[in-house]
């Protein structure tokens, strides 16, 4: 699996990737499949803070927790999806554990560290991002993606991922979505009604904000989000001071939280059920 020191242990945890959650988001719902699956399975309006944890422990999992933890997360993950079907918006029938959507979810969370490090860091060097990827590819083998699905190498990736955003355009999963960010409810009870909506506003025109200057220009015009040469000029302000704050954690400790949520969760999934 994923060992210390190695591009995908440096890389896939950094805190920045948390801002381009919603950016990834938006590109795992483009796919009919994973939309209709969403759509019809999933109760991330009603309950979205609970749903954001229980992804990132999954996450963490993949590559911080180990060979058997890793393999124990990819059976979840398969018998939680296996029950997941239905109609799709063009009357096709469809299948959360779909060969071809099960591999693009897989592709936005590869391509995730990649242009974290490319936006709010110093990139990745080539050498890098080849290592990174092979490692990747191992994750998603484990995970259950089926080996021919996944190109064979960094340059076929990026075609391959190039082609699938030039497919996509809007449905009614991305809107529920960018609704769902405006209207998220209260984290916690005990926060007040005036408070959390004086924050809801101010997060959800950042969280929109980072969805359109980060999603692929063609596929951001495609969705009709309004981007300017001010917006653009904005959001390189708000790179340049991300950067600085990242030069202050050491390289480090940049995904330490997420290196020990994974040992929290392997310790839990490895507790008998009774003893949970």
């Amino acid at each position: 699996m994923i060992t210390p020191g190695t591009p995908a242990w440096r890389y896939f945890g950094d805190f920045r990737a948390t801002l381009l959650a919603g950016q990834v988001l938006v590109l795992q719902v483009a796919h009919p499949v994973v939309a209709a699956g969403v759509r019809d399975h999933s109760n991330y309006t009603e309950d979205p803070w609970t749903r954001l944890m229980r992804t990132a422990a999954s996450l963490s999992i993949y590559v911080y927790g180990g060979r058997a933890g890793a393999e124990f997360e990819a059976r979840r993950l398969r018998q939680v999806h296996r029950a997941f079907t239905g109609v799709r918006d063009d009357g096709r029938r469809y299948s959360a554990l779909d060969p071809h959507a099960y591999a693009w979810v897989h592709a936005t969370l590869v391509q995730l560290a990649v242009d974290t490090q490319a936006i709010f860091g110093r990139g990745m060097r080539p050498g890098e991002v080849e290592e990174y990827y092979a490692q990747m590819r191992q994750v998603g083998v484990m995970l259950g993606v089926k080996d021919h699905h996944l190109p064979p190498d960094w340059a076929a990736f990026r075609d391959y991922y190039d082609r699938m955003v030039e497919g996509f355009g809007p449905n009614g999963t991305i809107s529920t979505l960018f609704d769902t960010i405006r209207t998220v409810p209260k984290p916690v009870r005990w926060l007040p009604d005036f408070a959390w909506s004086w924050l809801r506003d101010r997060q959800a025109r950042l969280q929109l904000f980072l969805i359109a200057a980060t999603l692929p220009p063609a596929f951001r015009e495609r969705l009709g989000l309004e981007w300017t040469d001010a917006r653009q000029r904005r959001f390189d302000r708000f790179r340049r001071a991300v950067r600085w704050v990242a030069m202050l954690v050491p390289p480090p400790l940049r995904a330490a939280h997420v290196r020990a949520l994974a040992k929290v969760n392997v310790r839990h999934r490895a507790r008998p059920a009774r003893q949970r």
